[in-house]
């Protein structure tokens, strides 16, 4: 029996999803593409309007956060796949050094707390 209750499985997540609006240059040893996220987290992000890549691949990202001067670089693993009418995926932070984990934390912080 399932709780009521409880979130379904693919929507639990450590931290809010913040819509958010920008560039993203994924970096591999021959090539950069750029995709768009639609929406942000401190453990990942969401890439919309872009040809999904296999689960499990493994990614390197580089993004300049909104009002931010400085890009972040992280390398993430594609953990969902949209194949319905707006092609995407998901991509969890994995490996961040703590400056940038700091700097996304502070981002999302200011963020929020704006919408107060």
């Amino acid at each position: 029996m399932t709780d009521p209750v409880a979130p379904p499985e693919q929507d639990r997540r450590a931290s809010a999803r913040l819509p958010v609006e920008m560039w993203v240059e994924e970096i591999t040893d021959r090539s950069q593409v750029f995709r768009r996220a639609g929406n942000l987290s401190k453990g990942g992000m969401y890439l919309d309007h872009t040809i999904p890549l296999p689960m499990g691949a493994r990614v390197r990202l580089r993004f300049t956060l909104p009002g931010d001067d400085k890009s972040v670089t992280v390398a993430g693993e594609i953990v969902s796949v949209s194949t319905d009418q707006e092609l995407g995926m998901g991509v969890k932070f994995v490996d961040m050094t703590p400056e940038v984990a700091s700097r996304i934390d502070a981002y999302i912080e200011r963020v929020l707390s704006s919408d107060d």
